[in-house]
């Protein structure tokens, strides 16, 4: 029987997201939070403009990140699966526009 070369069938892992914990990066004004394909760890970053309705908030903005994060968390979920699939990145900012 001839030997036949060629790239072996790899299956693609999917991303998940095992780990619930996210945090608030005040430098950069977004939520943190990781998502997991096999052994790799991908980080994800949300605006914190993609919470807020406008730009005058004067208030608590990372009690208000994380707590609006929490609220939605499997749609900020899928918009990372989706951003995930249209190319690999070091990492994934996800802004406003990407939850339209």
């Amino acid at each position: 029987m001839p030997c036949q070369l060629g790239s072996p069938k790899v299956k693609e892992m999917a991303l998940s997201f095992p780990n619930r914990s996210r945090s608030y990066d005040t430098a950069h004004q977004r939520v943190r939070f990781l998502g997991h394909d096999g052994l790799f760890e991908v980080p994800f970053f949300v605006e914190s403009a993609a919470f807020l309705n406008d730009g005058s908030r004067t208030g608590p903005v990372e009690e208000d990140c994380l707590a609006a994060f929490d609220a939605a968390r499997s749609t900020i979920q899928d918009v990372a699966r989706k951003a995930y699939s249209n190319g690999r990145k070091n990492m994934y900012v996800l802004t406003r526009s990407d939850f339209q």
